[in-house]
């Protein structure tokens, strides 16, 4: 499977860390390619912030950052985090050393986290930029803070929890590639069921990025438009299904059509129908 296919733990493991390793060997065993987390602290968060108890609780301690990137990298996929500040951009990269960082949708025009990472180019070769909520010049104006990184997908995103049918704007995935040629583009799904992503593949999407759960109607906002194990393996199998269907875009006889094109185009002699 050539597509990159990101399971987003992010908040639904609660703060139980027993929960956020099962989500985490559910990924791996079920084909996704990255694991991926959020990186910050309650404390962050204004004292009159409405959800700052909810951070404080699922916020992830340094010693689980590396248990979980430890056990990424002993199931066979990567692990990613979400930085949303310069401080958790900096832990990221100087002390846990990853070379691929995710950027969330809300930190597009947070700049001075853009800055640190295009500062730390030496070290960080790979983002994944959300850009829900955003337009196509706030895209260009957080492009022009990452210059130097070698490598970066533009992942069309939608931020509502869960993305109604009518607002997945799919067809937004062309737009960044007319508007962005030469940077390759993905998905980050928040819509019910993997129907959006498989038409994200189709067009073109290279990176498809879903919450991941393991029931649905669990409780908070990342649950429902999610995907559970069960839905990642039958995602996975379907994508590998698409990308052969997809095949080659040059316009010539397949070897199959070869063996059979004279036949198909000998001409029938003239006479009436009647």
């Amino acid at each position: 499977m050539k597509t990159i296919v990101i399971a987003e733990i992010g908040e639904n493991h609660y703060g139980q860390w027993d929960l956020c390793r099962g989500l985490t060997q559910e990924a791996a065993r079920n084909g996704a390619t990255i694991a991926k987390y959020q990186t910050y602290t309650g404390n962050q968060f204004p004292a009159n912030h409405p959800e700052r108890d909810w951070f404080q609780r699922v916020s992830m301690p340094a010693r689980v950052h590396f248990e979980m990137r430890d056990l990424c990298l002993s199931s066979g996929i990567r692990f990613l985090s979400s930085p949303f500040s310069v401080g958790a951009a900096r832990f990221l990269v100087e002390t846990m050393g990853l070379n691929e960082i995710k950027i969330a949708s809300s930190v597009l025009l947070r700049f001075p986290v853009l800055d640190y990472l295009n500062d730390r180019a030496d070290m960080v070769k790979t983002i994944y930029l959300s850009t829900g909520m955003a337009t196509v010049a706030e895209i260009r104006e957080s492009l022009a803070h990452l210059q130097r990184i070698d490598k970066i997908y533009l992942l069309h995103c939608v931020s509502q929890y869960p993305t109604e049918d009518s607002e997945a704007n799919l067809r937004c995935i062309t737009t960044l590639q007319r508007e962005f040629p030469g940077i390759p583009t993905g998905y980050s799904d928040h819509t019910r069921g993997i129907e959006a992503c498989m038409a994200a593949v189709a067009l073109g999407a290279e990176v498809i990025e879903k919450h991941f759960t393991y029931h649905t109607a669990m409780p908070g906002t990342d649950h429902a438009g999610g995907m559970t194990p069960n839905d990642l393996k039958e995602m996975t199998q379907k994508i590998e299904r698409i990308e052969k269907l997809l095949g080659s875009p040059e316009k010539r006889p397949t070897a199959s059509e070869a063996q059979i094109v004279e036949l198909a185009r000998t001409p029938l002699a003239e006479t009436d129908i009647v």
